[in-house]
């Protein structure tokens, strides 16, 4: 449970088609371990199944339980090289089969919603520069579409609670050019700099 530090909330997703180990939730693992390295702030990490009617349960909980300062969506993709920061994510066009063969019956993620597109308020060009200049080995790169499936899917989950300080980043493949620890150093750089825009 939360203590009366700043609560910063990341989440990485579990094994799906093509992806039995998932390099989000292998490198927000090594978040964890390494932390943010401000002691004003707890970190919280969850795994989050690749399944569309859990992500619209446990995301909500989350908001409510934590009430986070920072809520930071990772997802893994087969075509990054790099951190991509994403800025937007939508509300439909989700036809792809979760885990569970199944895809939300009116392919949107938050029914009624009268927006098809959410932009973070976090001004993802900013954490991009600050990550590139960083002295770490990972670099990163701006991204406006998630992709329409599950991670763009959480992502609007979470911009519809909180378009404020909510942030999706997508990590390469562990088979790509980096290992899950300097995956990990970015993701470090990259929220260290979205808490600087979220506490201002």
């Amino acid at each position: 449970m939360p203590t009366g530090k700043k609560c910063v909330i990341v989440t990485g997703f579990g094994p799906f088609k093509g992806h039995q180990v998932n390099s989000s939730w292998m490198s927000v693992k090594e978040l964890s371990k390494m932390g943010l390295g401000d002691d004003q702030v707890e970190l919280f990490v969850f795994e989050i199944p690749v399944i569309y009617e859990e992500v619209k349960k446990i995301i909500p909980e989350l908001w409510e339980k934590y009430k986070p300062v920072l809520m930071v969506h990772v997802g893994v993709s087969g075509v990054a090289n790099e951190l991509t920061l994403e800025q937007r994510a939508h509300n439909d066009g989700y036809n792809r089969d979760d885990v569970e063969g199944l895809v939300p019956p009116s392919q949107m993620c938050v029914d009624n919603c009268c927006e098809n597109v959410l932009i973070s308020g976090i001004d993802m060009s900013l954490v991009c520069q600050e990550v590139n200049e960083a002295d770490q080995k990972v670099s990163s790169v701006v991204s406006q579409d998630p992709g329409r499936y599950l991670c763009d899917f959480t992502y609007f989950q979470s911009l519809h609670i909180n378009q404020n300080c909510t942030a999706f980043i997508h990590v390469p493949p562990l088979s790509g050019r980096y290992n899950a620890f300097e995956l990990a150093e970015g993701l470090q750089v990259a929220i260290r700099a979205m808490l600087k825009q979220v506490n201002l």
